[in-house]
């Protein structure tokens, strides 16, 4: 494969910079991508046996599609998926496919096998392309393509699925990491492979860390959790010659960007400012195992721009319609990426050219414009409180824990909420939320229990006016919190097999799944 100089990856850089600026400012582009995009992919899936049977068909209308074909999950394609990895051809997308891709399982406690075929690929290999020049433009210059990028994640290399004899899979970082050219990886990716494919853990740390602190690393990639980790370890075995590492500028002088993705950062905003440096520009980034959906293109708070020019026909679905027991009757009620109305929270749908369509990616996302069409995260369709008929988002409860901490000077590592419920003498029931924060030592005054919950009952009501209501009928009470010793959420994911770069702690849920097993590591009394 043919590997072009670094002057002259450098150089393309440079014009690609500017045509994306000029591209970014040009109207309509998201609705005609997804017009070529809706049109290739029932062409292909059209050819294929499972698609065919569920009603696609090359050259059908977007109104045809919307009621002929179920809204479907993981669960609905699970025996397809067995058959493509067994070598079975034309089931979800045309031809054999012999990669999956592994989600994190952040909402089902498992990971899941999604198809990942050459022309998904292609779609990551464009998006992730334009996710870094949408980057470029926003600051004016390709000067990021000078040093190296330093990709923080999982293992790379694939893995055998078992009993098929010619399936592998990968993780997410595995899937980017096919996806760059020659010329990117010889030039710019970080660490090389013989590390990349290490198990996580302290020796991969250790060996990124020896690689990583004599190259000029102008980009770092990876989620805001891992990223301070690897700070930490970074900082304990640097030594420069005039004195220990205090941030990471002054052990990469032209480090100028943090790609980032996964979780909300105003949660590790301040921590990650201190151990980058003060010059160190954030850029989010929204990959998925089933396709890269966004990217910033803008100010934080303006959103992610959709990449709807990458092949991926995208649709919304009202939150409050959705139900995941009843799928099959929610097919209707879905509307365009270009049709849905700024302000309201959706359910996303993807169709791709993995061989999904209609398929709920598993997040609610907000539309904070049409034109661009721009989203941001509000949570997982699973991971909500609403045992008491509340309805708080995850990014209701982030953004109310958050807001505390931030004006207390509270640093906060990780946290879970449940619903609690409390037997009375009187034989009724006391229904709340439990709480379990972690604070990272050290953090000044830190609160009791009691302080804390009134503070986080406080911004919820302000945030959330279904849990306000329930809050005044007396339906729920004042929320109880555990301040837990550091490093419980750790060994709760180690425990769980799901800590590494990729995993994230599941915030909150509407049954005590998780909160139970927190009872057992932590000795709380049970008042």
């Amino acid at each position: 494969m043919l590997v072009w100089p670094k002057s002259l990856l450098i150089l393309g850089a440079g014009v690609r910079t500017a045509l994306t600026e000029w591209r970014l400012r040009q109207k309509g582009r998201a609705s005609a991508g997804q017009r070529r995009a809706f049109a290739h992919l029932t062409r292909e899936l059209g050819r294929t046996t499972f698609w065919r049977a569920a009603g696609i068909e090359p050259g059908m209308k977007y109104e045809a599609f919307r009621s002929r074909v179920a809204i479907r999950g993981h669960a609905q394609l699970a025996p397809a998926i067995e058959r493509m990895q067994q070598g079975e051809a034309d089931v979800l997308w045309p031809g054999t496919c012999d990669l999956f891709a592994s989600t994190p399982g952040t909402t089902t406690g498992h990971a899941r096998l999604l198809p990942a075929p050459p022309a998904l690929l292609a779609h990551f290999r464009k998006s992730l392309r334009e996710s870094l020049l949408y980057y470029t433009a926003r600051v004016g210059h390709a000067g990021v393509f000078s040093g190296r990028h330093l990709f923080l994640g999982g293992a790379t290399s694939a893995a055998p699925v078992a009993g098929t004899g010619r399936a592998q899979f990968t993780e997410l970082g595995g899937i980017l990491t096919r996806c760059l050219s020659a010329s990117a990886e010889k030039h710019l990716l970080e660490p090389p492979p013989e590390i990349a494919d290490m198990r996580e853990g302290l020796a991969k740390f250790d060996a990124i860390a020896a690689r990583a602190a004599t190259q000029d690393i102008t980009l770092l990639a990876g989620l805001p959790h891992w990223v301070l980790q690897f700070a930490e370890a970074l900082r304990l075995t640097t030594r420069l010659p005039d004195g220990q590492l205090q941030n990471l500028q002054n052990l990469w002088p032209n480090l100028e960007c943090l790609l980032h993705a996964g979780t909300p950062l105003p949660k590790y905003q301040r921590e990650l400012r201190d151990v980058l440096g003060s010059a160190v520009r954030f850029h989010e980034v929204y990959p998925a195992c089933e396709a890269f959906v966004a990217a910033q293109d803008g100010a934080p708070g303006a959103g992610l721009r959709v990449l709807a020019q990458n092949g991926v026909f995208y649709e919304l679905l009202p939150a409050a319609d959705y139900d995941e027991t009843r799928l099959d009757q929610l097919g209707p009620k879905a509307v365009p990426l270009t049709e849905g109305k700024v302000g309201q929270d959706y359910v996303l749908l993807v169709t791709t050219p993995g061989g999904l369509a209609r398929y709920v990616l598993g997040d609610v996302v907000r539309l904070t414009s049409t034109e661009p069409p721009r989203i941001s995260y509000v949570g997982r369709t699973n991971l909500q409180l609403a045992a008491f008929g509340e309805r708080v988002t995850e990014r209701e409860i982030s953004e109310a824990l958050l807001n505390v901490c931030a004006k207390n000077e509270w640093s906060l590592v990780n946290f879970h909420v449940a619903p609690r419920f409390t037997p009375l003498l009187t034989g009724g029931i006391r229904a709340g939320h439990e709480w379990w924060v972690e604070l990272r030592p050290g953090t000044r005054l830190t609160p009791i229990g009691p302080q804390l919950g009134a503070e986080i009952d406080m911004e919820l009501q302000r945030l959330n006016p279904d849990y306000a209501s329930r809050r005044k009928e007396g339906t729920i009470i004042v929320p109880t919190v555990r301040l837990v010793m550091p490093g419980v959420f750790e060994h709760w994911l180690r425990y769980r097999g799901q800590w590494g770069a990729q995993n994230k702690m599941p915030h909150c849920r509407s049954d005590r799944l998780i909160a139970d097993e927190l009872t057992q590591v932590t000795n709380f009394a049970q008042d």
